[in-house]
């Protein structure tokens, strides 16, 4: 029995073959065993301008953090992001804030 690789979106082990591609049935994601390119997601800002890891950005309106009464203000320039996938695109530290998740609809880049 020959061994398949585990699915490169959510590592599950239960890959199968179907014709000429891979199929998990965890998270229904198909590719090829020949490709070895993986596709790189895009990140977008408000604009449409691409966003990449280390950019600055500037919040686009106020936004209001879970669990306090405080608010992130229209402005706020946020130096140095992460890009990560999840519902929320943006990891990064805020001075006042500390560690924060943002949308990247709700930044444009600088």
């Amino acid at each position: 029995m020959s061994h398949l690789p585990n699915c490169p979106k959510c590592s599950s082990e239960y890959t199968y073959e179907d014709g000429a591609l891979l199929v998990c049935p965890e998270c229904a994601h198909e590719w090829s065993l020949n490709s070895e390119v993986e596709e790189e997601k895009i990140y977008k800002d408000a604009n449409g301008n691409v966003l990449r890891d280390g950019d600055t950005v500037t919040v686009i309106k106020d936004l209001k953090i879970k669990g306090s009464s405080s608010v992130l203000k229209q402005g706020t320039k946020v130096k140095n992001i992460r890009l990560v996938d999840g519902d929320h695109d943006i990891d990064c530290k805020i001075d006042g804030f500390g560690a924060m998740k943002l949308k990247t609809e709700f930044v444009k880049k600088n």
